[in-house]
């Protein structure tokens, strides 16, 4: 029986479905997170949004630099990735400027001000911390951000802007050498904000260890596959049998500098492996999913529908997230997407062959 290829296996991947799925996670443990409910305490103990947003990192670093190598210029590159980042996001953070304004506990006058200007302009580009809060909106919640998930956004942009240096960088001093000194460096910057933090009772430098160089081991991580994806597919035991044991062990003897390599190997195997179905064809609705949860939940919450109810809400946010999802794909982020993309290729927009997962 003939050996399936590297590039068959991306032609036929998971990665559609990982992402939906990783999207579903961090939405069901915020529900939990944000209404306090102790019937759904369960989420928090079987789902982990820390392990989720780590292996969204994963892909990125996977198809990212893949989409690098494949693109044109770099002028084709930083349109490709913003026509397919930024127009949902600044629909969703303008939506929620202007929408908000009717759950608002403050007048027009005093709504629209400085502070509603300050949130537009700050979160249009990326700096959510600067402003998270709209005036008199979501107070009576235990958090008042519009939109707590929007944190990973910024780091993913940054990334995308590291990835032509990394590249040039592997393409002069080869690949492993730079992936590796990203990776450790990485790592050390995590240990010494998250010790530094430990020691001094400091929150904020713990929230630092988890922003952009804290998060780079996951997404060089998933870049290795990239540059050495051969030798995984050809020695796919080598890598997943350690990962797995690195994993379960690391449940009881913390191992911080294997864990996002681990994590990377299972991601991306199960990206390539055991293929499932095209979960593309009618349209990547994950990234959707991922930044209208939040403030979906915070409705629902000032709103108190479901004071008492953490069933309903439960359903509630699952319906209205998944509705939302689909109509942000079909009303925005397909529109602005080229006509050469594997979504539009795939949902009968274009005459193309399904090529690339990117």
């Amino acid at each position: 029986m003939r050996a399936v290829t590297p590039e068959e296996r991306l032609q036929r991947n998971n990665f559609d479905l990982i992402r939906l799925l990783l999207a579903a996670t961090v939405c069901l443990v915020h529900v939990w997170e944000l209404s306090g409910f102790a019937a759904l305490a369960w989420l928090g103990e079987i789902f982990s949004s820390r392990v989720a947003v780590s292996a969204f990192f994963v892909i990125s670093g996977f198809l990212i630099f893949r989409s690098f190598e494949r693109s044109a210029s770099h002028k084709a590159y930083a349109i490709k990735r913003f026509r397919r980042i930024y127009p949902a996001y600044a629909f969703v953070i303008i939506l929620s400027a202007v929408g908000l304004f009717f759950v608002s506990t403050v007048p027009a006058k005093t709504y629209f001000s400085l502070a509603w200007l300050e949130y537009l302009l700050a979160n249009l580009v990326f700096l959510n911390f600067l402003q998270p809060d709209l005036p008199g909106v979501f107070n009576g919640n235990e958090l008042t951000a519009v939109n707590g998930a929007l944190w990973t956004l910024k780091i993913e942009v940054m990334f995308y802007m590291a990835v032509p240096v990394l590249i040039w960088l592997a393409r002069r001093f080869g690949p492993f050498p730079v992936l590796l000194s990203g990776y450790v460096l990485s790592l050390l910057y995590t240990y010494a904000l998250q010790n530094h933090g430990e020691q001094t009772g400091a929150e904020f430098y713990i929230r630092l260890a988890h922003q952009l160089p804290g998060q780079l081991s996951y997404f060089l991580a998933g870049a290795f596959f990239h540059y050495f994806l051969e030798l995984f597919v050809r020695r796919v035991t080598v890598f997943v049998i350690p990962a797995v044991l690195v994993l379960v062990l690391d449940q009881f003897y913390l191992l911080p500098t294997l864990v996002p390599f681990a994590l990377a190997t299972l991601v991306i195997f199960f990206g390539l492996f055991c293929y499932v179905g095209d979960f593309g064809k009618y349209g990547d609705f994950s990234y959707g999913v991922y930044i209208v949860h939040f403030p979906i939940i915070q409705v629902l919450l000032a709103s108190q529908i479901f004071a008492g109810q953490p069933w309903m809400l439960l359903l509630s946010v699952t319906i209205l997230t998944a509705v939302s999802g689909i109509l942000l794909w079909h009303l925005v982020e397909k529109r602005f997407l080229r006509r050469d993309s594997h979504y539009i290729a795939g949902s009968g927009g274009a005459d193309i062959p399904r090529a690339r997962p990117v």
